[in-house]
């Protein structure tokens, strides 16, 4: 099973590496779901990190329907991406009733070429997710990034499991949202070949301006012991 770091800074993209992560998805602002990182932190992580990363393209918080011109930012950064040498594009667009943008996404996916495209947890968005896999799976998808339309990615197993069975080989069905050392067993049990998470901890704050939004970072032994249990699972 390889194991995904979610990474939103440097720091946890370099412990992520550190601890024997396979694989990180870089992004900014977990706390709002995640958002495109600066260029600052894209060209520092494309010139350190020695492992594949994924980039997370996505302009803002909130929906997945987006304005033209936010659909101009995401496919701008996406050939950014590209020249900066990133394994992988994570992103996607819904229409405005929830449903796959097909012509959108399509369009991203031959832009992100020859990198490999992952449809992100907007996939938890969308109505029916069964029809939804079929339309991704279609346009060429290489994986989708999912708790199984629940909060929480082991409540959301057997919808997980329901579309890993249909999808076969055709894409990979990446789970994410609340995976540790704990439960990380059962999705190996269940056949599941990648694997996503944080594995992050609260960092303390000396001081607090804007709000009380908790400041994370994906955790070197905590990365350590989620691969120790896929390792003995």
């Amino acid at each position: 099973m390889l194991l995904e770091i979610c990474a939103n800074s440097y720091q946890s993209a370099i412990n992520a590496q550190n601890a024997g992560a396979d694989r990180i998805e870089l992004c900014s602002e977990l706390s709002v779901g995640g958002i495109t990182p600066s260029y600052g932190l894209l060209k520092k992580v494309s010139e350190d990190i020695t492992i594949p990363v994924h980039v997370l393209i996505r302009p803002r918080s909130g929906d997945f329907y987006y304005t033209d011109e936010e659909f101009l930012q995401i496919k701008t950064n996406i050939e950014l991406c590209k020249k900066l040498g990133f394994q992988g594009i994570v992103s996607g667009v819904l229409n405005a009733d929830n449903s796959v943008d097909e012509k959108k996404t399509q369009e991203l996916i031959a832009l992100s070429k020859p990198l490999s495209f992952t449809f992100h947890r907007a996939f938890d968005c969308v109505i029916n997710p069964l029809k939804s896999l079929e339309t991704l799976m279609n346009l060429g998808v290489d994986r989708i990034l999912t708790s199984g339309q629940k909060n929480k990615a082991l409540d959301g197993l057997g919808l997980l499991k329901q579309l890993k069975d249909i999808a076969k080989d055709k894409l990979i069905i990446l789970p994410g949202s609340g995976i540790n050392s704990e439960n990380i067993c059962l999705f190996k049990q269940t056949g599941f070949t990648e694997i996503h998470t944080s594995a992050s901890k609260n960092l303390k704050k000396n001081a607090v301006f804007f709000d009380d939004t908790n400041q994370t970072i994906s955790d070197v032994s905590t990365i350590k012991e989620i691969l120790n249990q896929i390792k003995n699972a």
